[in-house]
């Protein structure tokens, strides 16, 4: 590590950017496909129809007052500019290494006579240049709030460095977590898992210290930098240094590890799959003969396919998402009670994040191996493929996310005041249910209809986020702007395609609420949310039967 960590202050910038071979043809590869400049079209877009929407529509406008509504919509800006970056960096950086393996090149690269922090650092550079780029695009449309009055230069200035640097410290993360894995989907979905808590701790800074501008700037222009600068140089120090001693040479991103070698050496939580609720989602390999009239699809994928690569992936979701878990019981179902749904919430985007991955890649992976023709040529019926497929993700799916029920169960079961609130219990654990369940067609959907798993998991999680996302976002930008109420009536229709907007729909009494006014709920917005939600999976089920038709 140490000697990592000199290397990477060895490098000579100028020389360093122009010599990286690496570097040179990712940023080729990657800022010259249709890929790139479609996305730049539609971020651009989508910001300009903001700024015409929240544009005042005063015959005359007096630029000498600093109107809050100003303050609101410039930290919207740069809170959906955050959140968005802390979307699409893992996207980019996530499979920079593990996309070596999959591709069957990592040893090739290795072979080389570059150096592993110009690998590591080249990789970072050309995976985040992208998204810089969408970055830098959006001054011309900050540039026409300014005049609005309500924030400085400064401030606007240090916004952007503070996203700056979030994005390099994503990016980083994506890097190093695909330095572990070989499988671009696990480094993914544990690199989301890891920026999770960076973004709400971020988002929760920016919004505690709006009241203080000098502080706010001094936070972001001193402190933020020097954890984010020291963090990137030791994860980047990380995978150069498992470049440099890489323990899986000679496997070509194939190997298959050894549970019980990994279990023995393992850090943590170990999973014991002779015992429950292990054995659940990860069962022992079988040392029986398959029983008659079994799917043998569903029975080879939940002994051997899924945990070929080893447990790491699954041991640091568990122990991630619970040490997150516990802490947000404490606030949420005891002291900030009016906010209990937020928990829920949590549920939910845990499961949007990892149950694609054990879905999206179960057909996929066939058309990756060049085993697909040859599993249809069976005796097995397409429909028997599927089931056998989708039963295995679900099941690993959902009782990965029942981990976070636990402690939802728990929190209500102890504190009295949910003891009046049974409609709100009984939201908080259907909404999830249903919520996993439409992940999962989604994510079969999607594994069907692309050919590669990446393409199928981006897939997945553009669908899920349009959704869950962009109705309850759309509401939250419609009320900031004060738009008609024609607008706002009818982006709450749209919320009843979101679980998130259902959620806060639910009623509470003044138990809850802790003095205030009970809340009533909206009833139609939670039904109209599980008919849709049924909806969406009849859909899903007709493209999926539409593509498992016999070919003539």
């Amino acid at each position: 590590m140490t000697n990592s960590i000199r290397g990477l202050f060895q490098i000579n910038p100028v020389a360093w950017l122009r010599n990286n071979p690496v570097l040179q043809r990712e940023l080729l590869v990657n800022l010259r496909t249709n890929r790139s400049f479609l996305l730049l079209l539609v971020y651009q877009l989508v910001l300009a129809a903001v700024t015409l929407i929240a544009w005042p529509d005063d015959d005359r406008l007096d630029l000498s007052k600093n109107p809050p509504s100003a303050r609101r919509l410039v930290d919207l800006f740069f809170l959906g500019q955050y959140v968005i970056a802390s979307l699409m960096a893992p996207s980019f950086a996530a499979g920079t290494i593990s996309g070596e393996k999959e591709r069957q090149t990592y040893e090739m690269l290795l072979a080389s006579p570059l150096k592993p922090g110009s690998i590591v650092m080249g990789k970072l550079i050309a995976a985040l240049t992208h998204l810089a780029l969408l970055i830098v695009a959006s001054l011309p449309i900050i540039v026409l709030f300014l005049p609005l009055g309500g924030v400085s230069v400064y401030e606007v200035a240090a916004a952007y460095l503070g996203l700056f640097i979030s994005v390099v410290l994503f990016g980083a993360i994506g890097v190093f977590c695909s330095s572990y894995f070989s499988r671009t989907s696990n480094s993914l979905v544990v690199s989301y898992l890891l920026i999770l808590p960076l973004v709400i701790g971020g988002v929760l800074l920016w919004q505690s210290l709006a009241g203080d501008g000098v502080l706010r700037l001094k936070v972001i222009v001193l402190v933020v930098p020097a954890f984010a600068v020291a963090a990137v140089i030791l994860m980047s120090a990380a995978a150069a240094s498992r470049m440099l001693y890489p323990p899986d040479v000679g496997s070509e991103g194939k190997e298959v590890i050894d549970l019980e070698q990994e279990a023995a050496e393992a850090v943590g939580l170990v999973i014991q799959p002779d015992q429950f609720p292990d054995r659940l989602f990860a069962p022992p390999r079988k040392e029986t003969l398959m029983e008659d009239g079994a799917n043998p699809v569903y029975d080879k994928e939940i002994h051997g396919e899924i945990f070929s690569q080893g447990t790491l992936m699954l041991r640091l979701v568990i122990q991630i998402s619970i040490l997150l878990a516990i802490p947000l019981m404490g606030v949420l179902l005891f002291w900030q009670t009016p906010n209990a749904p937020w928990f829920a919430v949590y549920v939910i985007v845990f499961n949007m994040l990892v149950g694609p991955v054990f879905l999206a890649g179960t057909m996929t992976s066939e058309r990756e191996r060049q085993t697909l023709d040859l599993l249809m040529t069976t005796t097995l019926s397409p429909w028997k493929i599927f089931w056998g497929k989708f039963i295995v993700g679900f099941r690993v799916a959902f009782v990965l996310t029942s981990f976070l029920v636990w402690p939802m169960l728990l929190g209500v079961g102890l504190n009295t005041d949910f003891y009046s609130n049974w409609r709100l219990i009984v939201g908080m654990f259907s909404i999830p249910v249903v919520v996993s369940v439409v992940n999962a067609v989604i994510a079969m959907t999607a594994s069907l209809y692309q050919q590669r798993t990446s393409m199928a998991l981006m897939t997945t999680y553009l669908a899920l986020l349009i959704l869950y996302v962009v109705p309850p976002g759309a509401k939250i930008l419609s009320s900031t702007l004060g738009l008609s109420s024609s607008i706002q009536s009818g982006v709450q229709v749209a919320g009843v395609l979101s679980p998130f907007s259902a959620l806060f729909a639910l009623p509470m009494d003044e138990n809850l609420m802790r003095g205030g006014n009970s809340y009533p709920g909206e009833p139609t917005l939670v039904i109209g949310y599980f008919v849709s939600s049924l909806l969406l999976i009849v859909i899903a089920s007709m493209m999926i039967r539409w593509k498992l038709r016999p070919q003539h």
